[in-house]
C-alpha cells in the first residue's frame, strides 16, 4: 500500500497544514473538499474576526512550502475569516496545486473489500474514499491512510436543550439562524432572540445591540440556560487580549438595557403565532412576539461518513477518546491543554486519524495551534518519524478555566463563556449594519 497516497477530508486551515507537511516529508496527498474553494467553512464565517493573532493561525510547514514563492507571514493583528483566507489560506492551497480537489464531498471511508463486521485480512486492506462531485458522479479513491479534517461547522446543535431538536424547531426554520449574522435588517417592532451562553451566542448580541441602537422599536432578549450575568461576564484571566474584552462589552449592553438577559431558560417548544414565534422553556417560562432567533449552542461532529470504520470515540464529547479526559471543558482551558499528538489520536484502525475541531467533538477548547500540533505530529508518525510524533512542540496561551465541574452547560459547549471553540473563538467584525 505504500504506493497509494494519503487522502485528506477538507481543505481547512488544518487539513491543508497537513498536506503541506506531507509534502515537505516526500509523501503523495490528495486533499477532498466539498466547496468550492479553499476553506469552505471559514469563507462562510468570513465576517467574524478571530480571538488568535496572525502569528498562531500559520503552520510552520505551509510557510515554508509559501516562502519560496514571495509569500510573506503577516506578523501582527486579529483577521477576519475572510482575511485568513485572502491572506493565508488561499495562497496555501494555490502552492498545493492540484493536490487539492475542489467541489468533491466524501461519503465514507472503509476498509477495501470489507464492512464494519468483517476481521479477516482487514488491516492488510487499504482505505477506500467515496466522494461525489458537485454535479452528483460518485468515486472511489484508494489510499494508504486518512487523516479527516473536516470539523464540525455543517453540524450546529440545536435549540431543544436536551440535545434534540425542540418542537416546533424544524417547522419555524425560515425565523431561526444558526450562525452569527453578517448584517441584519430590522424594523421598528421587531423582536431578536438570540439562544447560547458561549462566544458565539454573546457576539450575536453584541451585533444586534447595534441594530437596537439605531431602531427605536426593536427589542433583543437572550436567553440562558443557566447561570447569572455576573457568573458569565465576571472577569477571567486571559491571555488572549481580544476575547477578554468581550465579558466587559457584554455587561455594557446589558447594563444599558440594550439587551434583555433571561437565565435558567432551557428551550423545549417553538410555537407560530401568525408571523411571530413563542418560545417555551422546560420550566414553562415564555418568551413571545419574536421575529427572528439566533441559535449558538455550539457544534458537534459528523461521524457518519465514519459508520464502517472502527474508531472509538468519547461517549460524552464525541472526542477522540485518546484525548477526551485531556479536553474536557470540566477540567481544562483551551491553554492548560496539553499537546495531542499521533499517539493520543491514534485510532484501533491503522492510519486513520482525526484531527482539528473533529477530534475534540463537542468541546468548545480547540485552537489553531493545537490543531496544527496535532497535524505535525500525525504526518511524522506516517512517515515513521518516531521520535518528531512524540516529540511535543506546543505552546499555548493561558486562557482561563472553562467552567469547573458542575457548570459546564454539555449542550452549550462551555456554558461559562470563557472557552473558544472553533469557530466560537471568533470575534464579529464591528461595521456598520443595515437597517430598514
Amino acid at each position: 500500500m505504500s504506493e497509494l497516497p494519503v487522502v485528506v477530508i477538507g481543505a481547512g486551515p488544518q487539513g491543508l497544514a497537513a498536506a503541506a507537511h506531507l509534502v515537505e516529508r516526500g509523501a503523495d496527498v490528495i486533499v477532498m473538499e466539498r466547496g468550492d474553494g479553499p476553506a469552505a467553512a471559514v469563507t462562510e464565517w468570513g465576517h467574524v474576526r478571530l480571538f488568535s493573532s496572525w502569528p498562531e493561525l500559520t503552520d510552520a510547514a505551509a510557510r515554508r512550502l509559501l516562502e519560496p514563492t514571495g509569500w510573506t507571514a503577516p506578523e501582527s493583528g486579529y483577521p477576519t475569516g475572510g482575511e485568513w483566507v485572502d491572506a493565508y489560506l488561499a495562497p496555501l492551497a494555490e502552492a498545493l496545486g492540484e493536490k487539492v480537489r475542489y467541489s468533491t464531498t466524501v461519503t465514507g471511508v472503509a476498509r477495501k473489500g470489507r464492512d464494519l463486521t468483517v476481521d479477516g485480512g482487514r488491516k492488510a486492506q487499504p482505505y477506500v474514499v467515496h466522494t461525489v462531485d458537485d454535479e452528483g458522479n460518485d468515486a472511489r479513491f484508494l489510499a494508504r491512510a486518512v487523516i479527516d479534517a473536516s470539523g464540525t461547522w455543517t453540524l450546529p446543535n440545536p435549540a431543544g436543550a436536551d440535545g434534540l431538536s425542540a418542537v416546533g424547531e424544524k417547522r419555524a426554520s425560515e425565523q431561526i439562524s444558526y450562525r452569527i449574522p453578517a448584517d441584519v435588517e430590522a424594523s421598528g417592532g421587531e423582536h431578536f432572540v438570540v439562544i447560547g451562553s458561549g462566544h458565539s451566542a454573546t457576539h450575536t448580541a453584541l451585533r444586534l445591540s447595534e441594530v437596537a441602537r439605531r431602531t427605536p422599536g426593536v427589542r433583543i432578549t437572550w436567553l440562558m440556560r443557566r447561570g447569572t450575568v455576573k457568573q458569565r461576564f465576571g472577569v477571567v484571566a486571559d491571555e488572549l487580549p481580544e476575547r477578554a474584552a468581550l465579558g466587559g462589552r457584554a455587561r455594557k449592553i446589558i447594563e444599558s438595557g440594550l439587551v434583555d438577559v433571561i437565565t435558567d431558560f432551557r428551550v423545549a417548544e417553538f410555537q407560530q403565532e401568525g408571523e411571530t414565534l413563542t418560545i417555551t422553556a422546560e420550566n414553562g417560562k415564555q418568551v413571545a412576539d419574536v421575529s427572528q432567533v439566533f441559535v449558538l449552542t455550539g457544534f458537534r461532529p459528523d461521524t457518519s461518513i465514519l459508520s464502517e470504520l472502527r474508531v472509538n470515540l468519547d461517549t460524552s464529547l464525541q472526542a477522540v477518546a485518546g484525548i477526551a479526559e485531556e479536553i474536557d471543558p470540566n477540567l481544562h482551558s483551551c491553554g492548560s491543554i496539553g499537546a495531542t499528538g499521533a499517539r493520543e489520536l491514534a485510532q484501533p484502525e491503522e492510519g486513520f486519524f482525526i484531527v482539528g475541531a473533529k477530534s475534540y467533538g463537542r468541546a468548545p477548547t480547540f485552537l489553531a495551534l493545537t490543531g496544527f500540533e496535532q497535524v505535525r505530529s500525525v504526518v511524522a508518525h506516517l512517515s515513521g518519524d518516531v521520535a518528531g510524533a512524540q516529540s511535543n512542540q506546543l505552546v499555548l496561551p493561558d486562557t482561563g478555566v472553562c467552567g469547573g465541574s458542575g457548570d459546564l452547560d454539555e449542550k452549550d459547549n462551555g456554558a461559562s463563556g470563557v472557552c473558544c471553540g472553533a469557530p466560537t473563538l471568533l470575534q464579529p467584525q464591528m461595521r456598520p449594519v443595515a437597517v430598514n
